[in-house]
């Protein structure tokens, strides 16, 4: 974590004033003044300021089920933020892990975990995301065969990693993909000719979405467990 992040984690000061306080000299690092307020730290290492022990909050780990018309934004711009309905303290700490589109609903999880938050968001480490897709057409007869194998997205050179496709009726899908490339749903279907309608995520690894929409809830450990 950033040195600036852990003085504001382990204190109520603003990212200005923390910053402010590491440039006059008055954060320590075992034992040796810092003054560079991107300076990596960890958890175990002895932070102090103005000699006093600094301690970082508990990481917070949360799902919420995402409405439509909000965005994965800590504040509001063309469309509201699902922040305004959670209700915690510090909320500019927390970020989401694994952003959906603005009119696309679902599971969404809220962290201020950094580490924890890329092993959802890494393609590298696998992290099944279910949807479900409802279509403006009947799906291909050889559609779940073509995202077997994998989808030439316009403007990418490589093509998607493989995804499951499961077939609930003519118009309606369960997709798991383990990426989250820019539209990534929306534009496989639109490379095989056809057209997202309504995109709702169901699940996270082995997470899956259990609160109402617009509410939310903590994790529990075995959940935190099984994410990271």
């Amino acid at each position: 974590m950033r040195l600036d992040k852990f003085v504001c984690k382990s204190t109520a000061l603003t990212k200005t004033k923390a910053v402010e306080l590491i440039k006059a000299g008055q954060v320590t690092v075992n034992g040796a003044i810092e003054v560079n307020e991107a300076t990596q730290v960890h958890e175990n290492n002895d932070l102090r300021l103005n000699g006093d022990i600094l301690k970082a909050r508990d990481f917070r780990y949360i799902i919420m089920h995402k409405p439509a018309g909000t965005i994965c934004s800590n504040i509001d711009e063309e469309y509201p933020s699902l922040f305004n309905h959670l209700s915690v303290e510090n909320p500019s700490e927390l970020h989401i892990a694994g952003r959906l589109d603005a009119d696309t609903t679902g599971m969404v999880l809220i962290t201020d975990d950094g580490r924890w938050s890329f092993n959802i968001t890494s393609p590298n480490k696998e992290c099944s995301k279910v949807y479900r897709v409802k279509l403006s057409k009947d799906i291909a007869m050889d559609a779940t065969e073509k995202f077997k194998a994998g989808i030439k997205l316009q403007g990418e050179q490589n093509l998607t990693r493989p995804a499951v496709l499961e077939v609930l009726t003519s118009r309606e899908v369960l997709l798991t993909i383990t990426e989250g490339k820019f539209h990534q749903v929306k534009r496989m279907f639109s490379a095989i000719g056809n057209k997202v309608i309504s995109l709702h995520r169901e699940s996270i690894g082995n997470v899956k979405l259990d609160v109402e929409e617009r509410q939310w809830r903590y994790l529990t450990p075995k959940e935190i467990k099984t994410l990271s």
